[in-house]
């Protein structure tokens, strides 16, 4: 289930993104976030991206993005600050994370952040995550938010 990530296949994908991504949205936070932007860390081997938009932009900025051939992904927390949108336009799991700037969700940056810069923080989550791997998605999503909710409340 997991691999370590390859940095230069899903910066590939980013760069790529990135530039579409600009050009409809020129104002907005684009930033790698996600298991494959932490150095060192195990990943299921996709690509998240963090796509940060002035909240009375965030109805348009959705169905932007939806012309670049991503669906909302169904079955996930959505509300109208937040929405996960995916697509299999590159052959490569690749999720869009459209989060209202200010709000609550800019955590997703946060989390990464403290990753990378604390080594012990990184080699907790890759053992969470090793642990739960053999867990049905559900349960490994739990076990996997549980612990990033301890480690943002800790900060």
């Amino acid at each position: 289930m997991f691999e370590q990530y390859g940095p230069l296949f899903t910066n590939t994908i980013f760069s790529k993104l990135s530039e579409e991504l600009r050009v409809i949205l020129p104002n907005a936070r684009i930033e790698h976030i996600g298991s494959s932007s932490i150095p060192g860390s195990i990943s299921k081997g996709d690509l998240d991206v963090f796509v940060g938009v002035d909240h009375s932009y965030f109805d348009q900025a959705l169905i932007l993005i939806k012309s670049l051939d991503f669906d909302e992904k169904q079955g996930t927390f959505r509300s109208d600050q937040l929405c996960m949108l995916v697509t299999d336009k590159f052959n490569y799991d690749v999720a869009v994370q459209l989060v209202s700037n200010g709000s609550e969700f800019e955590d997703f940056l946060k989390f990464r952040d403290l990753l990378k810069s604390n080594s012990e923080f990184l080699k907790e989550y890759n053992e969470v995550k090793l642990i739960a791997q053999s867990l049905d998605e559900n349960e490994y999503r739990e076990k996997k938010n549980t612990f990033i909710t301890k480690i943002l409340n800790s900060q």
